[in-house]
């Protein structure tokens, strides 16, 4: 592939990297003048979030490892490694934006990262969604769901989810590419795959296609799912008027709207982005950088909501290991002394348990 001034229509935006928009290749200024100190917030964002990611992660992975596997830990673990491998791959991110989006490790490593990053979004809500279904499961049949929901059956539905969102991602091994342009590579998606200007609206229909499915399967739906289950939920614990602290709720419907308030303005920007031309350049020169690093900063902060809301965060002589294992234990801990109350009738013992579950 030549210049840009050459494939101009061709090219479109990265989902994490590439900030250039396609205009900026009809003028003759260098491209990333506009975007200095944006560039310099965004590194520095992608440098904090993944210090944060790798040892947050790091240690939450750690603490599962040593515990009792059940189906909620295995949730976690999941989750967990998914922002870990996240954050690994970070600092090619870092190097990219610090080096003025010059990309330095290949047109390989460019699909692979960008495959990754894709992953970690698809991955993670996957995960929160079966989070929130098993829920809601364990609220609406809690003795049926203690029988059924096992560690094996967790373990299966977690590699069905890694297989999907791999598959999802796959986009990124198809029309990820490098190019030279002003003596920068850039790292970025060729929805042509082709140097052809015959193939320019081929093009803008499969970029088009990219991000709507990207936007539907990776937050649309996601999120109705988890709105019906939580309002089940809430309907059914009104109902039963249960009173038991909700601690664990609270933590998961916490990393659930997180997820969402850091994913929402990335997929809309980049829903606009696919009619560019109806919105102003700057729109796009100062946005995608800063909702691109919103995003991705959503990898460090599960971690730090498990301490944080952990029930024994006030009590500042605990360390931040206990808390995280209380955070991660709460639904374990409450569940073995559910069953542990075998004098209750059964009607009793079914409203308890559907208390703890959450």
């Amino acid at each position: 592939m030549g210049e840009l001034e050459n494939t101009t229509d061709y090219l479109d935006y990265d989902i994490f990297e590439d900030l250039i928009p396609v205009r900026d290749t009809y003028s003759k200024k260098t491209p990333m003048e506009p975007l200095t100190i944006v560039q310099v917030v965004t590194a520095l964002i992608y440098s904090i979030t993944c210090l944060l990611g790798l040892l947050g992660n790091g240690l939450v992975i750690a603490i599962i490892f040593k515990m009792k596997k059940t189906v909620t830990t295995i949730w976690f673990l999941n989750l967990a490694a998914a922002d870990f491998l996240f954050n690994v791959f970070l600092p090619l991110n870092i190097a990219y934006t610090a080096m003025g989006f010059h990309w330095v490790f290949g047109r390989d490593m460019c699909k692979v990262n960008n495959l990754l990053l894709n992953l970690n979004m698809y991955t993670s809500v996957f995960l929160l969604t079966i989070i929130s279904f098993h829920r809601c499961i364990l609220v609406v049949f809690p003795v049926q769901s203690q029988k059924h929901w096992t560690p094996t059956i967790a373990w299966v539905v977690c590699i069905i989810i890694w297989i999907f969102g791999f598959l999802m991602s796959s986009p990124s091994i198809v029309f990820r590419d490098t190019t030279t342009f002003r003596n920068r590579i850039l790292c970025f998606y060729n929805f042509s795959l082709s140097s052809s200007r015959n193939d320019t609206g081929l093009g803008t229909q499969k970029h088009k296609m990219v991000t709507t499915f990207r936007f539907l399967m990776g937050f649309i739906l996601p999120m109705i799912v988890i709105t019906v289950c939580y309002i089940i939920i809430i309907f059914r614990l009104k109902k039963n008027r249960l009173t038991k602290s909700k601690k664990p709720l609270r933590i998961i419907v916490t990393i659930i709207t997180t997820f969402f308030l850091c994913w929402c303005p990335y997929h809309t920007l980049h829903l606009l982005e696919t009619d560019h031309r109806s919105v102003p350049e700057t729109v796009f020169e100062i946005g995608l950088p800063l909702v691109t690093v919103i995003a991705a900063s959503n990898s460090c902060m599960n971690p730090i909501l498990y301490v944080f809301m952990g029930q024994d965060f006030k009590k500042f002589q605990v360390t931040i290991l206990s808390r995280l294992a209380n955070a991660l234990t709460e639904d374990t801990i409450n569940s073995v002394h559910s069953f542990s109350r075998k004098s209750v009738t059964k009607a009793s013992s079914m409203t308890e348990k559907e208390s703890i579950l959450l």
